[in-house]
């Protein structure tokens, strides 16, 4: 599902190492979570949701990280299952917010979110650091403590 949802759109899919990775961050470290649409005994479908904070609210946010549907398995209502199965566990887990992000040329899935009552936010940017950024930014040598501090050690963990 994941070669699916890299191929639609228009990524790179993941290497053998994020594979193992992402398996084990959903199944032992619970670092994202798993809904899986079945037909016939066959994956079809997935959403992987994790959870952010908000300090205003004060309440978890669940972060819609990836919804995706085969193409021969789309119109049948499993994207808007899978969606109301993440609906649901924000509720449950009383979350202030769903968030999640959408390609700006993906006009089914946008006109999708909209009919559900879905606000699209203006006034936010969605940034990025990607790995390599970040190491250029914190390299190895520095530890945590030091690149942490300000002039007055304001900042802590």
């Amino acid at each position: 599902m994941l070669v699916g949802l890299a191929n639609f759109e228009h990524l790179e899919p993941p290497d053998a190492a994020a594979k193992r990775r992402i398996v084990r961050d959903i199944f032992s470290r619970r670092r994202a979570f798993l809904y899986v649409a079945t037909l016939e005994n066959r994956c079809v479908g997935y959403a992987l949701y994790c959870y952010t904070y908000s300090s205003f609210l004060a309440r978890p946010t669940l972060y819609l990280e990836d919804i995706f549907v085969g193409d021969e398995f789309r119109g049948r209502g499993i994207g808007h299952a899978l969606f109301m199965a993440c609906v649901g566990e924000a509720l449950k887990q009383q979350c202030g917010r769903m968030e999640w992000a959408v390609l700006t040329w993906n006009l089914n899935a946008i006109r999708f979110y909209e009919t559900l009552g879905a606000t699209r936010l203006d006034d936010w940017y969605t940034y990025r650091l990607t790995s390599e950024a970040i190491s250029r930014l914190y390299p190895s040598k520095s530890s945590p403590a030091s690149a942490g501090k300000t002039r007055d050690n304001a900042v802590g963990h």
